[in-house]
């Protein structure tokens, strides 16, 4: 009985792994935001934005350079751990830290903080076919307004 139970849980364990490997990073690869279908709360909306989601053996890496409408450029780097804890930002002025938690193997729900303290949550969703990603985004900037955002990107 006991060989019958250790071998279930072996094929199990493997199972689990099989699912884990298949699965990946949904959001890898280079994503453009679409201005025309976004819309962002109290705005000005950014001339453009371009998000890199690239899986490695220490998470995944996420870049993105926005150009503000004033025209400034934003460059931000992060390694994203679906593990729910607080793990640093560089080059964001509204939040220096993000925890992220994966719902599905869709959608990824996050947390982000300035100086310990939460500003704002986050959901990503990437589409069925793997071409649409949606971020919608609530909280309050390093300006101390408000925002609600859903921004729109395609896979390029």
């Amino acid at each position: 009985m006991k060989s019958i139970l250790k071998l279930a849980f072996a094929a199990i364990l493997l199972a689990a792994g099989t699912v884990a490997l298949a699965g990946g990073e949904p959001a890898a690869g280079t994503w453009n935001l679409d201005v025309a279908k976004s819309t962002f709360m109290p705005g000005p909306a950014p001339k453009s934005e371009t998000r890199t989601y690239k899986e490695t053996p220490q998470g995944t890496e996420l870049t993105w350079k926005s150009v503000g409408a004033d025209g400034k450029v934003i460059n931000v780097q992060a390694t994203i751990h679906y593990d729910g804890k607080d793990h640093p930002v560089t080059g964001s002025p509204n939040f220096d830290t993000l925890n992220a938690t994966m719902v599905d193997s869709h959608t990824v729900k996050s947390v982000q903080k300035k100086g310990g303290k939460e500003i704002g949550h986050s959901t990503r969703v990437v589409s069925a076919d793997g071409k649409t990603l949606t971020l919608t985004s609530k909280g309050t900037g390093a300006d101390g307004h408000p925002y609600d955002n859903v921004q729109v990107y395609n896979k390029q």
